[in-house]
């Protein structure tokens, strides 16, 4: 008993559980292996996963227009993204422990560079929303299959680089509303959506090649009786983990009871951020244009500063989390982004509506990364799949609550509401700590 109670308190200290700060990685990483083929190649996939939603985004006004939604008709068919992603994950998380995460995440991508194309050429609502369930279905496959390849990635690396793959993500959406913005007015939303969506298949081939070509991860397996009366070599090398306090380590041999709480509150964490940025996402572009009075290219810039302050929140997210430690980034993250929405929702000029988009992408980006790593540790893909379908039902329930308050209020009122969630990221981050602090005092 003493032993493991010091094997726990020394694996506690070298890997914080959602998170102590100030461990840095050891010596024992090797440069050269930070930026391999494979890492590489998946933060390609991320990056064109977040182009290609991005290049969607941009041309919700255009699409609403051709087919003469209102704000609560639109926001119905909207629901059908979320409705398709939540469908799948718990789907494509089972597939990726029978298939692997790797080929999942190519196969996922060329479905989603396909639906990409597909909202462009509807002229109704229920056409609309019927497509926008694919392309969802699309979406979340590549999110689970994404997410759960970059938790073995980060546990061979023994480092905390989850943010950096969704710094990945939040670059390819920079780039598409970046280019959104320059084709607007210029081409049509069937040519501009077309060549989004050929592109996606040309970095598919190109990264699939080399992601599936680099060596996969040995995966070690999860103790069956891990208890708190485990006492066996393998609930003691389980406990362990990586040295350099990765962000998402090793799983614990924790109850499965409490493990499953766990993910539960990382997914009601990711479900708030989900909320936020779902929200930002079908809503942001409207907002300038219908209340600010932005002109459709200014529109598309604000989404851009918002998706490029995103970038930069989670490039440094790494060194953030080893500083500051994952709670409090997220707690920070949670109550700046908050205030973010706050100044935007209730700006009257552009300059003032976009520096409150460019907090709200500093205070997110972070939070959904780090909640989808810590459950990706504790339960691999399922938990992975299990966290994100919680945090996609964020973004289910976003688009009609923002578009019927809109209707019953104001945009700007309804996108409120985002504050509110945004602050409460911060503390259920808190009372994930306080879990793991309980469960890491608790007698062995």
């Amino acid at each position: 008993m003493p032993l493991l109670n010091k094997t726990r308190a020394r694996s506690e200290a070298q890997n914080p559980p959602f998170g102590r700060p100030g461990t840095a990685p050891g010596p024992g990483t090797a440069p050269s292996r930070s930026w391999s083929p494979a890492r590489i190649a998946l933060t390609a996939f991320f990056a064109v996963d977040g182009f290609l939603f991005a290049a969607w985004v941009v041309r919700i006004p255009d699409i609403r227009a051709q087919v003469s939604a209102s704000h609560s008709a639109l926001g119905l068919a909207l629901l059908c993204i979320s409705a398709g992603a939540v469908a799948t994950m718990p789907l494509i998380g089972r597939l990726c422990v029978r298939s692997g995460s790797r080929p999942t995440t190519v196969g996922a991508l060329v479905a989603l560079s396909l639906a990409v194309l597909l909202p462009a050429h509807m002229h109704s609502v229920l056409g609309l929303g019927l497509v926008l369930l694919l392309f969802g279905a699309a979406y979340g496959a590549a999110n689970v299959s994404m997410n759960s390849a970059a938790v073995d990635l980060v546990a061979e690396l023994d480092r905390p680089v989850m943010p950096s793959f969704h710094a990945g993500y939040s670059l390819g959406g920079l780039l598409g509303a970046g280019v959104g913005g320059l084709l607007a007015g210029r081409l049509s939303t069937a040519w501009a959506l077309g060549l989004s969506g050929l592109l996606g298949l040309l970095v598919t081939a190109l990264a699939g090649t080399a992601l599936l070509r680099s060596p996969a991860t040995i995966r070690r397996p999860v103790p069956r009786t891990a208890g708190p009366d485990s006492t066996g070599p393998a609930a003691a090398a389980d406990l362990r983990g990586p040295r350099t306090g990765s962000a998402t380590g090793s799983r614990s041999a924790m109850p499965t009871r409490t493990a499953g709480v766990l993910v539960l509150l990382l997914g009601l964490v990711a479900l708030c951020d989900a909320y936020g940025e779902g929200s930002l996402a079908d809503w942001a572009t409207l907002h300038l244009t219908d209340d600010v009075r932005a002109s459709a290219g200014l529109a598309a810039t604000g989404f851009a500063a918002y998706a490029f302050a995103m970038t930069a929140g989670r490039i440094a997210g790494t060194w953030l989390s080893i500083r500051l430690g994952q709670t409090r980034v997220v707690l920070y993250g949670g109550l700046t982004a908050g205030t973010g929405m706050l100044i935007a929702a209730l700006a009257s000029n552009v300059p003032v509506a976009l520096a409150g988009f460019v907090l709200v992408g500093l205070g997110l980006s972070n939070i959904f990364p780090l909640a989808i790593a810590q459950a990706g540790a504790i339960g691999g893909p399922r938990g992975v799949a299990t966290a994100s379908t919680l945090g996609y039902a964020g973004m289910l329930i976003g688009p009609p609550v923002i578009g019927f308050l809109a209707d019953a209020t104001s945009l700007p009122i309804a996108l409120t509401t985002v504050a509110a969630t945004s602050a409460l990221t911060g503390l259920l981050a808190v009372a994930v700590r306080a879990r793991r602090t309980r469960e890491r005092t608790a007698p062995a």
